[in-house]
């Protein structure tokens, strides 16, 4: 137990699954896993422990945002030994070639700023995805038929953003999507060597401003979760 997650010791499975939402937490754990049991609700922040195939899995939510993704990620890997931790989202594409609904895979994160900057302080880090389960990912989504995209994303800081030309430039750097965790996700796998990756899944987009509506969001991100699952466990 720790002070933001209320779990029991062994409570939390080594694999966890993070969307940014606790209601969708408890949705895909409802949906997806088996015989999922709530683990922790401090603070409203929902997780639940199941399995799916025989295999033990969380499904936590992480909060809107790096900073509160950093504290649950950092509790989860060092007090209740998660190895394995893929945030599931939604993101904006920011190419003509992205549409809505397709699967990007975060093989790398650009960032104006996370909570790891104060330690690694002027250099430009690179977070990048564990090469196995974005390779694994790559292949569940393939096998799916589903439009799956590899590259590199924005993790934003803001969700209110007043700096257009920033996403201008991501633009014109090939970045595929803007979201909001990812990075300071792969900077404490890095960290504490242990694996992750971001599946996303586009709802909206920059360039045309079209967006899924909410039907048609949750059907869609079933596709996601799925992969995550079938990623981690290949």
């Amino acid at each position: 137990m720790t002070v933001h997650i209320g779990a029991q010791p062994g409570a939390i499975a080594e694999t966890v699954l993070m969307p940014g939402d606790p209601l969708r937490a408890r949705w895909a754990a409802e949906t997806f896993l088996e015989n999922p049991v709530l683990v922790n609700e401090v603070r409203g922040m929902l997780g639940y422990t199941g399995t799916w195939r025989g295999h033990r899995v969380t499904i936590h939510g992480s909060g809107m945002g790096m900073a509160s993704l950093s504290i649950y990620a950092n509790e989860l890997i060092r007090d209740f030994g998660a190895k394995t931790l893929i945030r599931v989202g939604s993101a904006g594409a920011m190419q003509p070639g992205v549409g809505l609904r397709d699967i990007v895979l975060a093989m790398g994160c650009t960032t104006l700023s996370t909570p790891s900057r104060g330690i690694f302080r002027e250099i430009g880090f690179a977070p990048l995805a564990d090469f196995g389960l974005l390779q694994a990912a790559h292949a569940a989504a393939l096998a799916r038929g589903e439009k799956v995209q590899v590259g590199n994303v924005y993790s934003s800081d803001v969700f209110y953003d007043e700096r257009p030309d920033l996403n201008e430039i991501m633009e014109r750097h090939g970045v595929l999507c803007v979201e909001m965790e990812a990075a300071e996700l792969y900077n404490l796998a890095a960290r504490h060597g242990v694996r992750a990756l971001a599946v996303l899944t586009i709802s909206d987009h920059l360039l045309t401003r079209l967006a899924l509506p909410a039907e048609e969001r949750e059907r869609s991100f079933g596709a996601m979760i799925e992969i995550a699952l079938e990623a981690a466990f290949a």
